[in-house]
């Protein structure tokens, strides 16, 4: 694999410790999400720990991660810089804060403190939609991804909302009397937030991504497959959330039909892609192979659930156990996206100078080839064993299964600190801290030396 594909164009990435700062924080979420897992499945967490275990992997680790990829790739997808780089600084400790606490109260059982980490947390993904939206705008007009992060963006910004409002019902009943009630916002919110933001930047990501690392191209039924995705999975989505809302079932079936069959077709892309490729493999596209089939499996799945029943709370995130779709697609598309991102962002601001006048590593040598081997079995047989448990009702291979997938997430967030530590021009510590307003490199190992905001452009 070449050290930096051709077709990204490096100029415009933000600072190194702007986007890795962001990938940091999210592996310490999902090593703490997968350790409450565990404990809560051996009966060593009370309260509302399950709770607690979704919001530490979905709000805390997914979500930061596409917060910090985001921050990253929309600058160099689109050639043109971030709005603010004080912004991205805020709004990582405004998440990370507010899903940190909303996790413990959940946790513990305080539910009267939800509702004030929520609102750290609505702070946070608030700033985090207006400074890349902001630096959307800027790019016309949008491809593909850019379509899909716009919409997940949307979609950033309203559920947060849903979310505060559902976490101050626990201190201020309200929702009983409203015209939704708890469980169907309950149901609109999740909704929107794994099909709606997660899911979305997923499938806009892969559109360049799959293609890009497997040096591919769409054609023949690839195309066709897209244009039903980026018309259906958009108004499914929106039409399943609206559904569960209002409790509208034909609705909400409509809907959940359109994301399945958008998600089967997608599955069916992002298959070929592999197959057609011929790069050599990697931890990227290994763990992506693991989310095509899942894909495709959860796709079935859910679309006879949903058919049969898309209001049922066992059909919330379609059909089968849920950890086919939040491990085996969104967990194995983050893992092995990163695998190629920490590195990538590394390298660039490492060694990039020094190629053609000194021998200098590949991306791909950054990160130990054993530990990515042993933590993708770890994961992959700890979440193959967790969808058979739930799906057969085997608590004590859940416990394991979950243990085990723990250890995975474990070697993998090592063997991303150790590529930090040892290969940044930066400290550990100085990527993790740093000032409000330290939103650059020190002079020399930055790739962008553009102003930071509009106000310093004006300056």
């Amino acid at each position: 694999m070449s050290a930096i594909p051709g077709e990204v164009d490096t100029d415009r990435q933000p600072p190194m410790t702007v986007p890795l700062r962001h990938f940091l924080v999210g592996l310490a979420l999902l090593v703490a999400g997968g350790a409450a897992g565990v404990l809560d499945a051996v009966g060593l967490l009370s309260g509302f720990s399950a709770l607690a275990h979704v919001h530490l992997l979905l709000a805390g680790w997914v979500c930061v991660t596409i917060m910090g990829a985001m921050v990253q790739f929309v600058p160099v997808w689109s050639n043109v810089p971030l709005h603010s780089r004080r912004l991205a600084t805020a709004q990582l400790w405004l998440v990370a804060a507010g899903v940190g606490g909303i996790a413990a109260s959940f946790a513990t059982g305080a539910l009267g403190w939800v509702h004030a980490f929520g609102g750290l947390a609505l702070m946070g993904f608030w700033t985090f939609v207006y400074n890349v939206g902001r630096t959307l705008l800027d790019a016309r007009p949008w491809d593909v991804t850019e379509r899909h992060f716009a919409l997940a963006l949307a979609c950033f910004a309203v559920v947060p909302a849903m979310g505060f409002a559902l976490a101050m019902d626990y201190s201020i009943p309200f929702l009983a009397d409203s015209p939704v009630g708890r469980v169907r916002l309950t149901a609109a919110h999740a909704t929107l937030a794994v099909f709606g933001a997660v899911l979305t930047t997923v499938l806009g990501a892969l559109y360049q991504l799959a293609t890009m690392f497997t040096q591919t191209e769409l054609h023949g039924v690839d195309s066709h497959l897209r244009r039903v995705e980026e018309v259906g999975y958009p108004a499914g989505v929106l039409a399943l959330a609206t559904g569960r809302l209002v409790g509208s079932a034909p609705l909400a079936r409509v809907g959940g039909l359109l994301v399945a069959l958008a998600i089967g077709g997608f599955a069916v892309v992002l298959g070929r892609r592999l197959v057609e490729t011929t790069v050599q493999r990697t931890p990227m596209l290994s763990r992506y192979a693991v989310a095509a089939v899942a894909m495709a499996a959860w796709a079935v799945l859910a679309g006879r659930a949903w058919l049969a029943d898309p209001l049922a709370p066992s059909a919330l995130f379609g059909g089968g156990p849920p950890h086919l779709l939040v491990f085996g697609v969104v967990g194995f598309v983050v893992l092995g996206t990163l695998y190629h991102v920490v590195p990538f962002i590394v390298w660039v601001h490492r060694y990039s100078d020094r190629l053609g006048y000194e021998a200098v590593p590949m991306i791909d040598d950054l990160y130990d080839d054993r530990v990515a081997a042993v933590d993708f079995a770890c994961v992959t047989l700890g979440a193959t064993g967790l969808v058979l448990a739930s799906a057969l009702g085997l608590p004590a291979v859940t416990a394991v299964s979950g243990a085990l997938a723990t250890v995975g997430f474990a070697l993998f967030a090592t063997n991303m600190l150790l590529v930090v530590r040892e290969h940044s021009p930066r400290p550990l510590r100085a990527v993790l801290v740093s000032r409000l307003g330290d939103g650059g490199d020190p002079p020399g190992e930055s790739a962008s030396d553009g102003p930071s905001t509009a106000e310093d452009t004006a300056r």
